[in-house]
């Protein structure tokens, strides 16, 4: 059976607030083989780390993340209205690259250009990632896949991936046209149909979200995914380990 991968989604999500550097060090510290972050534009153009356009859910601030400076957005708190986490604050994408640099943990960034389309990130995350040298550790998605398409004309050797939940029509051949290395699905998505097989086969790169129930982590893994995306990466790696241990 071939090992599927385990990423936190956002970090280890379930245990600390999301895309914060308390989230990615605990994934990190369980284990995580790579970590899914979502990346967006502040007001001075500045490249943070955050889920929503919005930042109410996650913070104690309001509006949209673009309005706010980056000093303003770190000012706020960011402990998803999780007890014990009243230090957590939006990080930079420079913060998290550095958190994981000295080890092999692969980075899936999302471009969250997918509602709000923020002039210029594209080549700002390309030209951090190559200062840090993390090239090849880094894999770039988002739903709007003409920000994939600005990525690869920007660095036709990044590794891209198209992220989607609704269902494409021979999706896995649309990618492969376009250089596209990888297919980003929803879960429910690939619960609802058998996509899996015409996806496997294609050869492309498949990592599945968000995946927490450990029924639907063993049925992927059994299948031979690329890798989970998952809230919680502990449990992900309990349930890969009990697989293996019965091969």
């Amino acid at each position: 059976m071939k090992q599927s991968k385990v990423f936190a989604h956002r970090g280890a999500s379930q245990y600390a607030p999301e895309n914060t550097l308390e989230a990615f060090r605990l994934a990190m510290e369980q284990g995580a083989e790579g970590i899914e972050l979502d990346v967006h534009l502040s007001a001075d153009g500045e490249l943070v780390v955050i889920h929503d356009e919005t930042l109410e859910r996650t913070t104690n601030g309001t509006g949209l993340v673009k309005e706010h400076t980056l000093a303003q957005l770190q000012a706020l708190r960011a402990d998803n209205h999780m007890e014990g986490f009243e230090a957590a604050h939006i990080p930079t994408l420079r913060q998290v690259l550095e958190l994981v640099r000295p080890g092999d943990m692969q980075v899936n960034i999302e471009l969250k250009t997918g509602i709000l389309w923020y002039e210029g990130i594209e080549k700002k995350t390309l030209e951090l990632v190559k200062e840090l040298g993390m090239q090849d550790r880094v894999v770039y998605s988002s739903f709007n896949h003409y920000s994939i398409e600005e990525v690869r004309r920007l660095d036709p050797t990044a590794e891209t991936a198209y992220l989607f939940s609704d269902v494409i029509f021979e999706v896995e051949k649309y990618a492969a046209r376009r250089g596209v290395k990888g297919l980003h699905p929803a879960l429910w998505h690939v619960k609802m149909a058998d996509f899996l097989t015409d996806y496997l086969q294609s050869g492309l790169a498949v990592r599945v979200w968000t995946v927490n129930r450990p029924e639907d982590m063993r049925l992927l893994m059994e299948r031979g995914m690329d890798a989970v995306i998952t809230n919680d990466p502990a449990l992900a790696l309990q349930v890969r380990a009990e697989l293996e241990e019965k091969e």
